[in-house]
């Protein structure tokens, strides 16, 4: 058994080569250990912050914890999406996500990683 304890992970900027805006990422599991392949973290989008347009080779889910938020997946409509909302994006599918225009949005994001990488 290994326990993560809270606040002995640093913060980390929302780098701008993947965001818009002001985004904090929280590690909760960030390293998959063998054989296990989830990854996971709570990312907090301050009011317009947002991803930009990427893929997940093996899915994404997002559990919104606070809010209020958008998605859209590429040729869909854009969202809304609440505390307690849980949005799956299947493999391959692009899309986006965030908090709205006047409102942040925090959620936990958990991903596989395939070949080494959880995004695209």
């Amino acid at each position: 058994m290994e326990i993560k304890r809270n606040g002995t992970q640093p913060s980390i900027k929302g780098p701008a080569e993947w965001f818009t805006g002001t985004v904090r990422i929280d590690p909760l599991f960030l390293e998959a250990e063998d054989p296990s392949r989830a990854t996971g973290a709570t990312v907090t989008f301050e009011p317009g912050g947002r991803t930009a347009w990427h893929t997940h080779p093996a899915g994404q889910t997002l559990i919104v914890v606070s809010g209020c938020g958008r998605a859209q997946r590429d040729g869909g409509p854009v969202e809304e999406i609440r505390p307690g909302d849980v949005v799956w994006f299947p493999p391959g599918e692009k899309h986006w996500h965030g908090a709205s225009p006047t409102t942040a949005m925090t959620h936990i994001a958990i991903q596989e990683k395939v070949d080494g990488s959880s995004v695209e």
